[in-house]
């Protein structure tokens, strides 16, 4: 055996250290969710776009209103962007989401947007699908692991051309909203929430999975908007993801948004939170 692949004595006392949290969430300000739930319930529907198999669509949702995923014909997983609907260059952060909240998020945890500004865009306010919990091999719903099927990867990996992987699906849309040219709108797609996904890694090599998604027709993700946003919805081309990204020939079927108006005088105590406020100086001050 060589010297780099030699087991020290010590080797199990080092994987017996325990583990140590990175972000401990104690320090993040607390979600009142039933403060959230009180609002939802006198809220009224003001608008729904469905969004097409293998496609994706945008979406307007202000502040302080809620909007809605539900799956309406077939198990079907969405890959979701948001953006600050003033500004582009604010959008939704998975790495730190992930870090603050873990793999995969569930109700009154929160997305989170991209340095500098780092504050809460959406709370998540109910899940029809908070019963699957954790499966056998690991798995959980609504990811922020994985990044999105792109037309790059499946070039690399495969050698072909798809031109309806989430992240062309959603280039398509935000450039079709904004009036943006594709080359431009590209830039601004980043990586997504896993909407209805079920994933996780596998134990002995650690790589990334996707099994069959749990969900059903009726089934919903909801959000609370923090601040006014632009969102963008694929239906991904995998259908529920039970066998392969980027397919034309998984059963695929559409999702559908809602937007609800929150009733008027509800939210008296409640105010868009603040961009982040460390004064960006780096160390030179």
């Amino acid at each position: 055996m060589s010297e780099s692949n030699r087991t020290p004595e010590d080797a199990a006392a080092r994987r017996a250290v325990r583990p140590v949290i990175c972000y401990p969430d104690d320090g993040l300000p607390p979600v009142d969710i039933e403060a959230y739930r009180s609002v939802r319930a006198s809220a009224s529907k003001m608008s729904e776009v469905i969004v097409p198999a293998r496609d994706a669509r945008a979406f307007h949702v202000p502040a302080g209103h809620f909007f809605r995923i539900t799956s309406v014909e077939g198990p079907q997983v969405g890959d979701l962007n948001l953006w600050n609907a003033a500004n582009l260059a604010e959008r939704f952060f998975s790495g730190k989401t992930r870090a603050l909240h873990g793999t995969h998020v569930g109700v009154g945890d929160r997305l989170w947007s991209c340095l500098p500004y780092l504050r809460p865009i959406a709370t998540v306010v109910a899940d029809t699908l908070a019963w699957y919990g954790t499966d056998p091999y690991g798995g959980r719903v609504h990811d922020v692991i994985g990044t999105r099927c792109d037309p790059y990867t499946h070039r690399l990996l495969s050698g072909g051309t798809y031109h309806h992987c989430c992240h062309s699906n959603l280039t398509r849309a935000l450039a079709a909203e904004t009036g943006l040219p594709l080359d431009q709108a590209e830039l601004h797609v980043h990586d997504v929430l896993n909407v209805f996904m079920c994933t996780g890694f596998t134990a002995d090599t650690g790589q990334y999975f996707m099994k069959a998604s749990p969900v059903r027709p009726g089934d919903y993700l909801e959000f609370f908007a923090e601040i006014d946003l632009l969102g963008a919805l694929s239906a991904c081309p995998g259908g529920d993801c039970s066998s392969e990204h980027s397919s034309d020939t998984a059963p695929c079927f559409p999702l559908k948004v809602e937007v609800f108006r929150p009733k008027a005088g509800s939210l008296q105590d409640w105010s868009s939170p603040a961009v982040n406020s460390y004064d960006r100086t780096h160390g030179t001050k």
